[in-house]
């Protein structure tokens, strides 16, 4: 087992998991489950309109160009949540199949067309490189930090543009799969609980899930993206079970 491989991609975890964590906690605060689909999405689609445009990878244009396209689906996202709140979750349906419908359309003459496309969907984590990490880690570290220690009003007005900014980082290193279950699984499995403890809670989590995954997916020659989910499912039932059986009442 290469530890050459398993280390930086479970570093790249853990990153996700800092920013990721308190966010999805937030979402499911707001009733707002789809959001990180819709802008992972979004943000997916704008890497895939630069690289159809010849710009390279991991460049500053196209940096860009993704953190543009989810910065705008925020803020619609936001004005629509101020005015159609009654059937905001519907709506952001719809912009999430168009955003992927999006990307298989510009796709659709790419040679390499489902390639590109796995690799939004699933992530390549184990292919994380050092310069990855650490524009991962300076934006999640920043992330976290801000949303740990700024008052609740500066996170109502600035959640939004700091939820855009955490998803086109991470989207390009875990993938679209990846980004929904690190925001979503953790903060779910521990919604019976508050404060630190639910903070902990859910990291421990995400960590676990993360590395059982990496582990099991060289082990058995599987999609480390789509492995990794499962173990976050299974994680987290099992830690959701250990909760309830403690009888905690919700928001404990």
């Amino acid at each position: 087992m290469d530890a050459g491989i398993l280390l930086p991609a479970l570093a790249a975890g853990l990153l996700v998991l800092l920013s990721h964590v308190p966010l999805g906690m937030e979402v499911l605060k707001r009733g707002i489950i789809f959001v990180d689909l819709a802008i992972a999405q979004i943000a997916g689609l704008g890497l895939i309109l630069a690289a159809t445009l010849g710009l390279e990878t991991h460049g500053w244009a196209t940096q860009a160009i993704a953190l543009i396209s989810a910065g705008v689906g925020a803020v619609l996202i936001h004005w629509l949540e101020t005015r159609f709140a009654d059937v905001l979750e519907a709506i952001i349906g719809v912009i999430f199949v168009l955003a992927a419908t999006g990307s298989l359309l510009l796709l659709a003459h790419n040679p390499h067309g489902s390639e590109h496309l796995k690799d939004l969907l699933s992530g390549q984590i184990l292919w994380a490189d050092m310069e990855q990490l650490r524009t991962l880690g300076l934006i999640s570290v920043g992330i976290a930090c801000f949303w740990l220690l700024a008052g609740q009003s500066w996170r109502q007005r600035l959640f939004y543009p700091v939820f855009a900014l955490a998803v086109t980082s991470s989207v390009q290193v875990v993938g679209v799969y990846l980004v929904f279950s690190s925001l979503i699984i953790p903060a779910l499995a521990t919604i019976r609980l508050q404060g630190t403890k639910r903070l902990l809670m859910a990291y421990a989590i995400g960590a676990l899930g993360y590395a059982l995954g990496l582990v099991l997916s060289v082990v058995f020659d599987l999609p480390s993206g789509a492995l990794i989910v499962w173990t976050l499912a299974g994680v987290t039932t099992l830690a959701a079970i250990i909760i309830a059986s403690r009888r905690y009442p919700p928001g404990t």
